[in-house]
């Protein structure tokens, strides 16, 4: 009996499985696709003693190919060092293998170009779906998937003109949530920081969610920063003329809102850059729940999000659409959590903690009368 050694350049192939076994490619293929009526007993065990000799392994994607079901899934993120995408991907991952399916994942980095590249390469390993977390700027790709009624599901993120299902937090309810927590806590002056809002549905919700529970109480100020995470100190520099801006003005208790994780991580940098703490100094409330959220500080309160249900129910949702639900779009919208710690503890009975003129004190030499409002 010959002996056959697999290398990393040598792969066994049905010829092999077939010439060994002594009989026919055609025999090989039937009893890899489970055709064994056509086959006798002794040949079935033959052909199948044999493979398990070889450790013959079948290549799923050119069966994939050939049956028209390659059992992949691509997975297209808008920024995977944003802790969000790395959380969402294990939930998707944990789906897919319960349900047998590979996942490919690709990261655009925020770029149409990239994303655009990132489309064609899945699909020419021929996914069978799709899960998009679009950088929301150039919808043509996505809309021309929805044309011809290729499965998506969208990652948190609304495509205006394409009509796909959305999995994702509820982050009007989030941002209302948070903003009416500060608001409890005694804050009177609160900043939402996000960055850049334009065509990022996720990011205006939670902007709208803010806005809202703002307006509830007329006697308090809210604003939305906008800021580059990406260009250094930028946020620094928001969050100093927000300070001096509301001292300027006679504001009252300071607290930030952090649109997101990386958001919240410039900010602890910021306020570290101005030595200014939490709370003393200004509340703080970051979305999304961190590993060192609890070790900073006193720790910093959050807004958790479902992230692993997320990337769960995502894939169970594209798997309903790629077994042929024609259904009309479907909104799954998770619940967020509140996780209270020292960073929004109450200002009640603290004179002194998070005053807009003792902060402008603190990072600025000049008068706080000097300031002007800009």
């Amino acid at each position: 009996m010959r002996q056959h050694t697999k290398t990393g350049t040598d792969r066994v192939t049905i010829a092999q499985v077939a010439r060994e076994a002594g009989v026919s490619k055609t025999s090989v293929s039937r009893y890899l696709g489970g055709e064994f009526d056509a086959l006798s007993a002794p040949l079935r065990d033959q052909i199948g003693k044999t493979i398990a000799r070889l450790g013959y392994q079948p290549s799923q994607m050119a069966r994939g190919l050939k049956g028209g079901r390659t059992r992949l899934i691509g997975m297209l993120v808008a920024d995977i060092l944003n802790p969000y995408s790395v959380a969402v991907l294990h939930g998707a991952e944990a789906a897919c293998q319960k349900h047998g399916y590979t996942l490919m994942l690709c990261n655009t980095g925020n770029d149409e170009a990239r994303e655009k590249q990132s489309l064609a390469a899945l699909h020419s390993y021929s996914v069978e779906g799709l899960l998009f977390n679009t950088q929301g700027r150039n919808v043509t790709p996505l809309r021309e998937l929805g044309q011809a009624a290729f499965p998506v599901v969208l990652l948190d993120r609304h495509v205006e003109g394409c009509d796909f299902d959305l999995v994702g937090l509820d982050n009007v309810k989030a941002a209302q949530l948070a903003t009416r927590h500060l608001l409890a806590q005694g804050y009177t002056d609160i900043a939402l920081v996000v960055q850049p809002l334009l065509g990022v549905s996720s990011r205006q919700g939670r902007q709208a969610g803010f806005l809202q529970a703002m307006a509830q109480r007329p006697d308090c100020y809210g604003q939305t920063l906008e800021v580059d995470v990406d260009q250094p100190g930028h946020v620094a520099t928001m969050l100093r003329e927000f300070f001096l801006r509301r001292a300027a003005a006679g504001g009252g208790r300071l607290a930030l809102l952090a649109g997101n994780g990386m958001v919240s991580l410039q900010i602890a940098l910021a306020l570290q850059s101005m030595t200014l703490r939490f709370p003393d100094d200004v509340g703080l409330l970051c979305f999304d729940e961190l590993a060192w959220s609890p070790l900073v500080g006193s720790g910093i309160s959050t807004i958790e999000q479902p992230t692993y249900d997320i990337g769960f129910t995502a894939i169970e949702r594209l798997l309903v659409r790629i077994h042929g639900e024609r259904s009309v779009r479907m909104e799954m919208l998770l619940d967020p959590r509140l996780i209270c710690r020292g960073s929004t503890a109450s200002v009640e009975g603290h004179p002194q903690r998070a005053l807009a003129r003792s902060i402008a004190a603190k990072i600025s030499p000049a008068p706080v009368a000097a300031m002007r409002c800009t």
